[in-house]
């Protein structure tokens, strides 16, 4: 009966030996998933400890600022100031008002515009699509998207490379003068 506290005192040695290295084992993994602002110094454990929560507090700022980032892009923010369209990455001037909505982008001789209007003002698709045959533009896809009293329309066209001069100022000049006419005669 001696040899039971002498058993498992040397059990609770074991156990305890155990759990330090695979303590140990994930202190190391952690270590190596953590970049290292400090040269290959050696670095206690708290330190590491420190590092990893730094780098991990680091990381959710960031996604935080990517969240942000793109809710901005996809527009899902109400910002008052969305009122630009985008032509070869540069500003080419959208236009904003309570009724309409117009954003043109220049992708190559890829033109896509994106109309939203209100439901009195449905016939302004029709318009676009107009002013985009006149300018020699071919239609590629064209759809639309209702919510609630808003309609969305997405219209990607693909602009002719003999056409004279710069035909994607000039479709967006046509397009802005099309929907300040038509926003201001209602």
């Amino acid at each position: 009966m001696e040899q039971c506290p002498s058993s498992s005192r040397a059990d609770r040695k074991t156990i305890e030996k155990n759990r330090r290295n695979q303590m140990k084992a994930l202190y190391s993994k952690l270590n190596s998933l953590v970049p290292h602002q400090r040269s290959r110094e050696v670095t206690s454990l708290p330190d590491q400890l420190d590092d990893a929560v730094n780098y991990i507090k680091k990381l959710q700022t960031n996604l935080e600022k990517m969240r942000e980032k793109k809710e901005c892009l996809m527009g899902t923010e109400k910002s008052g100031n969305n009122n630009a369209g985008f032509v070869g990455g540069e500003v080419m001037g959208g236009l904003k008002s309570p009724q309409i909505e117009i954003e043109i982008q220049e992708m190559g001789s890829a033109l896509q515009v994106v109309l939203i209007t209100g439901l009195d003002y449905q016939f302004m698709f029709n318009e676009s699509i107009r002013v985009l045959h006149e300018e020699g533009a071919d239609i590629v896809n064209a759809s639309f998207s209702i919510v609630e009293d808003t309609i969305f329309h997405t219209i990607h066209s693909k602009i002719g490379e003999s056409a004279p001069g710069p035909v994607a100022a000039r479709i967006s000049e046509r397009l802005k003068k099309l929907v300040n006419g038509r926003a201001g005669s209602f």
